[in-house]
């Protein structure tokens, strides 16, 4: 692999990451672009994809034209529908190798360091995904309209639900809902259905945080949107302990704020992840070419050796 690099992409619905590691090991760069779920928009999830790698190698102060010497893991959401990723694998791709896999299996490598193991996720959608000598379980991540029930577009449009049903006065009023108007810049449920109807899912995972501050505060709406969803959580969870009794993380961007909810038996079992998923996008990478942490070792010894002479 001499002259060669690895990239790691970590491609969801609502940004995609690319993590730049050169052949010594080092990581050397990052690039952050757009939306990457090409079940969702397939042009602009190329066009991401490939922005972040170019920013990344930016960072590094190397050339776009890097990318074909570039080994690259992929890990992206909605190829776990096969006509998605048939497509993938039909892209003309402009880097060296692409080995492309579901971004919950690079969460999952990500988080126990390329071990077997098991994840819970919670972002903009929820899924939980676990690995055991080779054999895969891959639960929920149904999509916006089909479930992802925990994720944070979820709990942006249950709330939003649930706060026009109280401002229509059949459903239970709580100081989320003015928060909510407040957000929108909206004075009746009327003006709030027209800016939400037909939104997309990172819409309402953008009002999750306003849930989440609420039910910190003990708000009743909020507070029962989240047990709701942590409760979906927890039953998933166990669901992969069946399956693989070890090594359980919870990840995503609510994993933090939504823990706390979780059935405690969940939580006594979970463990910090080692790694972000970018990171188990550079294991597959790694793993696929034949690559190995003794190599990468290997390889820097021998630049060190070069250098000092």
């Amino acid at each position: 692999m001499q002259g060669h690099y690895f990239i790691g992409i970590d491609g969801g619905g609502t940004k995609c990451k690319a993590l730049l590691q050169n052949q010594s090991g080092e990581i050397i760069g990052e690039g952050l672009s757009g939306s990457a779920n090409p079940a969702t928009d397939f042009s602009l999830a190329l066009h991401s994809i490939v922005d972040a790698c170019e920013l990344a190698l930016a960072q590094a102060q190397l050339s776009p034209n890097i990318l074909a010497h570039c080994h690259v893991g992929m890990g992206l959401a909605g190829v776990n529908l096969p006509s998605i990723k048939h497509k993938m694998l039909q892209w003309q791709h402009p880097f060296a190798t692409v080995h492309l896999t579901t971004d919950l299996h690079i969460a999952c490598l990500g988080a126990h360091g390329g071990q077997d193991g098991a994840v819970i996720i919670s972002g903009t959608g929820s899924s939980a995904f676990a690995v055991l000598e080779g054999q895969q379980l891959n639960l929920g991540g149904h999509g916006f309209t089909a479930g992802d029930k925990g994720g944070g577009a979820w709990i942006g449009l249950s709330a939003t639900r649930l706060c026009l049903e109280a401002m229509d006065g059949i459903g239970a009023y709580s100081p989320l809902v003015e928060t909510l108007k407040q957000q929108l810049a909206c004075k009746d449920a009327t003006a709030v259905a027209e800016i939400v109807n037909g939104a997309p899912a990172v819409f309402f995972a953008g009002l999750a945080p306003l849930v989440i501050a609420a039910a910190e505060q003990n708000d009743p709406i909020a507070m029962s949107i989240l047990r709701e969803g942590a409760d979906y959580l927890s039953h998933l969870a166990r669901r992969l302990l069946t399956f693989s009794e070890q090594n359980l993380s919870m990840i995503g961007g609510l994993a933090k704020q939504l823990e706390p909810w979780l059935a405690s038996d969940v939580q006594a079992k979970l463990s910090k992840a080692l790694h972000e998923p970018d990171y188990g996008a550079l294991l597959l990478a790694q793993q696929q070419t034949g690559v190995t942490k003794a190599d990468l070792l290997i390889q820097k010894t021998q630049e060190g050796t070069v250098n000092e002479r």
